[in-house]
C-alpha cells in the first residue's frame, strides 16, 4: 500500500528575500513630517500616537486581511464583528464599573482582559453563524458576497440598537490606563502603549502561524491551488471556516480596543471604520500580514501628522496616501496572490 500524501514541511518551501523598502516607509513618512511639525516634542507625541492608532487599525484590519486576502471573500460585513465586539466588551465593563474606577492595577487589568476575551468569543461565535448562513451559499460570487454581507452588517447594527439602544454611549478607560507619561516634554498616553503591545502580539502571532506552522502552510496552499490541496485529502472548506472565525475574533478584539480608544460606543462604529480597513488592506497588498501592518502604520501616522499640520485636508489624506502607494506599486506593497 502506498503511503498517504502529506503536506510538505514549511522548511521545504523556498523563501523569497524580504523587500525592505516598504518596511522603511513609516520611518520615511515620520522624518518627512518633522519639518511641518517643527517642535521635536510635539513630533514625538504625534509619532507615538500615530503608531498606537496604526496598531489598533491593524488589529481590526487583520481579520479582514485573512478573509479577503486569503479566502477571496468580499466581507463588507466585517464592521458588524467590530461593533459587536465593542458592545460586548462594554456590556462586561459597565457592571464592573467599580473595578474600572479603582486604582488597583490588578483589577483594572482583569476587567480589561475580561472585556477583550468576551468580545473575541462572541464575535467568533457570530462569525461562525455568519459564515454558515451568508458566506457559504455565495462562495465564489463576489457580487452576491457584497450584497449578503452588507445585509448582514445592517441586521447586526439594528440588533445592537435594539439591545443596547441607539444613543452613543460614553465610557472611560480603566483608571490605570488613563493619563500619560512624560518623555521629556512629549506626552505618551498609557493606553496607546498598551495598544502598541497588543497590536505587536497580534502581528507576531499571525506571522508565526502563517509562515511557521503546518496550518499556515495549508492556508497558503489552499489559496494558491485549492484543488490540489483537496486532492491531497484536506477539507479546505473546514479550513476556511476556521480562517473566517479567526478573522471575526480579531475584529471583536479590535472592536473593544477601538471603542475604548474613542471612549464612545455607537452601533455604526464598525461601519465607520470599514472604509479605512479596506484602504489599509489595499495599500498592504491582498493577504500580506506585513503589508497590512505597514499600511495601518502609514494610515495612523499620516492621520496624526496631517490632522496637526493641515486639518483641512485630513479627511481625504488616507485616500491620497492609498493613491500614491498604488501609483508606485499598483498591487500594493506586498502582493501575496493575484486577483
Amino acid at each position: 500500500m502506498s503511503n498517504p500524501v502529506t503536506a510538505p514541511a514549511t522548511s521545504d518551501i523556498p523563501r523569497q528575500p524580504l523587500d525592505w523598502l516598504p518596511v522603511a516607509l513609516p520611518l520615511i513618512v515620520a522624518v518627512a513630517a518633522f519639518p511641518f511639525v517643527g517642535n521635536p516634542w510635539t513630533w514625538l507625541t504625534l509619532t507615538i500616537a500615530g503608531l498606537a492608532m496604526g496598531m489598533i487599525i491593524f488589529t481590526v484590519s487583520s481579520g479582514l486581511m485573512l478573509v479577503f486576502g486569503l479566502m477571496d471573500v468580499l466581507n463588507f460585513g466585517h464592521g458588524a464583528f467590530i461593533a459587536l465586539g465593542a458592545y460586548v466588551g462594554l456590556a462586561v465593563l459597565m457592571p464592573l464599573t467599580p473595578w474600572v474606577e479603582t486604582t488597583s492595577v490588578l483589577l483594572n487589568s482583569a476587567v480589561f482582559a475580561l472585556a477583550l476575551c468576551a468580545g473575541v468569543i462572541v464575535a467568533g461565535l457570530v462569525g461562525f453563524v455568519f459564515d454558515r448562513l451568508l458566506i457559504q451559499p455565495v462562495y465564489g460570487n463576489h457580487l452576491k458576497q457584497i450584497l449578503m454581507t452588507t445585509g448582514g452588517l445592517i441586521i447586526v447594527e439594528q440588533l445592537i440598537r435594539a439591545i443596547w439602544g441607539a444613543e452613543t454611549v460614553s465610557f472611560n478607560l480603566p483608571a490605570s490606563l488613563r493619563g500619560s507619561w512624560l518623555l521629556g516634554e512629549a506626552a505618551v498616553e498609557r493606553y496607546r502603549i498598551v495598544a502598541l503591545g497588543i497590536g505587536s502580539a497580534v502581528f507576531l502571532g499571525l506571522l508565526l502561524v502563517l509562515t511557521k506552522t503546518r496550518i499556515g502552510l495549508m492556508i497558503r496552499a489552499g489559496v494558491e491551488n485549492r484543488e490540489m490541496l483537496e486532492a491531497m485529502g484536506y477539507r479546505t472548506r473546514h479550513l476556511f471556516v476556521g480562517v473566517f472565525v479567526v478573522g471575526a475574533m480579531l475584529a471583536g478584539l479590535g472592536g473593544v480596543m477601538w471603542g475604548l480608544y474613542l471612549q464612545n460606543f455607537t452601533a455604526s462604529i464598525g461601519a465607520q471604520i470599514n472604509v479605512l480597513i479596506f484602504i489599509v488592506i489595499i495599500i498592504g497588498g491582498l493577504g500580506s500580514t506585513t503589508g497590512c501592518l505597514i499600511g495601518a502604520l502609514l494610515v495612523g501616522l499620516t492621520s496624526n501628522y496631517v490632522g496637526f499640520a493641515a486639518p483641512k485636508i485630513a479627511l481625504f489624506s488616507n485616500i491620497l496616501l492609498m493613491l500614491l502607494v498604488l501609483l508606485w506599486r499598483p498591487q500594493g506593497l506586498y502582493r501575496v496572490v493575484d486577483r
